[in-house]
């Protein structure tokens, strides 16, 4: 089997946005992203769409939604891909499988969701079903609760790291400052971050709201395609690797601060691409809350267990650092509509090795790691990009 290659893609503005529901936000990359790849819709052999959805919305069977708001697109197969906040990974991956074993030559692959019509209290609920909800469902402040916990255990184990937390939060903001596409583009420095207010209070345990990803809308769209078929397009990015790991959802029966699964999904994704993590020119990671990212520096191989707060301290990941981590703003700046975050992130990446991300490229980038991550560290997505033409 060999994997298809990125051709096109297309990504709305996140935040707020007017779009009444995610049939009219994938409208608006579906056409887009194919005119990208200068394919036309008859060239699409099947959909890939990952909307978590799960209450944002009363319609569902969302995979049906792409042809009735891009009529062109109607009678084509297409499904609908749900792994938490990993759901847009999936929907790619589902995608280049599909490529992978013949059944066709090209997909278009699109994420989304519609958030911000929801009440806050019932978008906490919400995302607290991608929790184990035996154990974990009123665990007070939704799945920023949950994330308070797995913080208040590394803190125990490893010191206060409210600090580095604070420069995390401060790197994504300055970072979402050069992306048009981030729902916030506002610099907070460290000293904010760092201090509770009235205009930065603490959410859950030690986490402040400058810890936290925002509730956003928005869509992000790929066209896959097999080689036969990118020969002859303009433009090429290949998966020198992807690789995908799974943990026991319930935290009561792991190490929640050891994310095993993202360890495994990083090794097994470096192995296949026979690389070592120095040797990406950046990666775009799951920063759901700052802890993450933090512990996700661990996983990826930059600094041992216990130690990620160092890599940030040492400026390594800032976006002028040895390996720039998020520098679209990650989802703490650039914003996490659910079933968006992991397509979104791969477009963030495929444009910078594209040399099309503008005023946040990275100079010289030639190969690019993204992480996504579903749930506390549950469903591990890790692909590694690099540009072909």
């Amino acid at each position: 089997m060999t994997d298809p290659l990125i051709v096109g893609w297309a990504h709305t503005k996140f935040g707020r946005s007017e779009a009444p529901d995610t049939m009219a936000l994938m409208a608006e990359v579906a056409r887009p992203a194919l005119d990208h790849a200068g394919l036309g819709a008859d060239a699409v052999d099947g959909s890939f769409v990952g909307v978590y959805n799960n209450g944002f919305s009363r319609q569902d069977f969302q995979g049906a939604l792409v042809a009735m708001g891009t009529p062109d697109l109607a009678g084509m197969p297409f499904m609908r891909t749900e792994n938490a906040c990993a759901t847009g990974s999936a929907a790619l991956y589902a995608a280049a499988d599909f490529i992978a074993s013949g059944r066709g030559k090209v997909a278009l692959v699109i994420g989304a969701e519609k958030m911000s019509a929801t009440p806050g209290d019932q978008v906490g609920d919400i995302l607290l079903s991608a929790s184990y909800v035996p154990e974990e469902g009123e665990i007070p402040g939704g799945f920023a609760g949950v994330f308070g916990r797995i913080t208040e255990s590394y803190f125990q184990r490893h010191g206060d790291r409210s600090e580095e937390l604070a420069m995390i939060a401060a790197k994504n903001h300055e970072n979402g400052m050069r992306n048009p596409y981030a729902h916030m583009q506002k610099p907070f420095d460290v000293g904010f971050c760092n201090t509770i207010s009235d205009k930065n209070p603490r959410v859950a345990g030690p986490l402040r709201r400058t810890d936290c990803s925002l509730v956003s809308d928005g869509a992000a769209a790929l066209v896959l395609a097999a080689p036969e078929v990118a020969a002859d397009l303009q433009r090429a990015i290949r998966f020198r690797a992807r690789a995908q790991a799974g943990d026991l959802l319930a935290l009561s029966r792991r190490d929640p601060i050891a994310f095993d699964g993202p360890h495994r999904a990083w090794a097994s994704a470096l192995d296949q691409a026979g690389l070592g993590v120095t040797d990406l020119s950046l990666v775009e990671t799951h920063d759901c809350f700052t802890t993450a990212e933090m512990i996700e520096y661990e996983a990826m191989g930059l600094a041992p267990r216990g130690q990620g707060w160092r890599v940030i301290r040492d400026g390594v990941t800032r976006f002028d650092g040895a390996l720039p981590v998020n520098p679209s703003g990650g989802l703490k700046s650039r914003g996490h509509p659910i079933g968006a975050t992991g397509v979104s992130q791969h477009v963030m990446v495929a444009m910078q090795l594209a040399g099309d991300a503008g005023a946040m490229q990275v100079p010289g980038a030639s190969l690019g790691g993204v992480f996504n991550m579903g749930g506390a560290a549950v469903a591990s997505y890790c692909s590694i990009l690099e540009r072909v033409k």
